[in-house]
């Protein structure tokens, strides 16, 4: 009996590690927790691409917006961690929404970091209607009407939703918050002016900029966004300090095998790497990145303690 367990157990370890030098065997499921036509799903699919030619599987991307992208980073979580079940992940998911609320996920424990995909700046942008052409502008109109003015954002405890919190907090306005499950949503909101503004990514937000859907008025980067360097920074427009960012990362669930951890980050970072890839990147104002699961987990903490510290001092409550 102990010759017929041991056998087994050799028999499956066998088929285990036949299925990690195979991986991956089957198509893989690619988890982004935002709508179609935003940031994370742009950066999503340029990945996706690479790695199902780096691969010869399909990488498929499956949409799962909801309550700030909780919805499917929770789904992901709570998946096999095979590796054949993948989340594109952002500042909002992993930084800020755990410091803001109790989420169905610890962003840590209960995921693989596998890398840091890219970063992009924030820009602030207004409706058409408005009438302010600028950040100086847009805090006159808010304070001769306390409460009436608005901000979109792509749900609570999001890093669009913090943004808007930090920039209430630091020019002393009462704005409105309306939380979407993706700021491709709130556009039309915007343009038609009943929603007055929106912390937007760079990369989702441009295209909106140049059919005037909306208007920009500042990148809230310590520097302006190589992308658009016509644009002042929120610190140059007369909010010295002010700085928010957004980044977006290659997640599995906790649990995954090293080895397959070890192949899935070369072949995002040789994703990152190709020259059309970075090219649609860059262009859409990404700055690809590529760095070690650890160097992300570092990057995930200290982002964690910043926004904490706004949450705080702005006492933001998600209700």
């Amino acid at each position: 009996m102990r010759a017929y367990r041991l056998l087994a157990v050799l028999t499956t370890l066998f088929l285990i590690g036949i299925a990690h030098a195979q991986y991956p065997a089957k198509s893989v499921r690619m988890v982004i927790p935002f709508p179609p036509g935003g940031a994370t799903d742009i950066v999503g699919r340029v990945v996706a691409q690479k790695l199902s030619e780096r691969w010869g599987q399909p990488v498929v991307v499956e949409n799962r917006p909801g309550a700030g992208g909780t919805i499917g980073s929770e789904a992901v979580a709570k998946s096999a961690p095979d590796g054949y079940t993948l989340l594109i992940a952002t500042t909002s998911t992993h930084a800020v929404g755990p410091v803001l609320q109790k989420l169905p996920y610890d962003a840590l424990a209960d995921f693989t970091p596998i890398t840091l995909l890219a970063h992009s700046p924030n820009v602030l942008v207004v409706s058409p209607q408005l009438g302010a052409g600028s950040l100086t502008e847009l805090i006159a109109a808010a304070k001769a009407r306390p409460g009436s003015l608005s901000f979109a954002s792509s749900g609570n405890g999001t890093i669009t939703h913090l943004t808007g919190e930090l920039f209430k907090l630091m020019a002393g306005l009462d704005l409105l918050h309306v939380p979407y499950k993706g700021t491709a949503l709130s556009v039309p909101d915007i343009s038609s002016n009943r929603v007055s503004m929106l912390f937007d990514n760079i990369v989702s937000a441009q295209p909106h900029i140049r059919t005037g859907n909306v208007k920009p008025l500042a990148v809230t980067t310590t520097k302006r966004a190589a992308l658009m360097p016509e644009l002042p920074t929120m610190a140059e427009s007369g909010l010295p300090g002010f700085e928010s960012s957004a980044w977006f990362g290659l997640f599995a669930p906790a649990g995954l095998p090293t080895d397959i951890r070890a192949r899935v980050h070369e072949a995002a970072v040789a994703a990152l790497n190709a020259p059309d890839a970075k090219e649609r990147l860059v262009a859409a104002g990404a700055d690809p990145a590529g760095e070690s699961g650890e160097d992300f987990v570092r990057q995930i903490r200290a982002d964690m303690a910043r926004w904490s510290g706004v949450v705080k001092a702005a006492n933001v409550k998600v209700q």
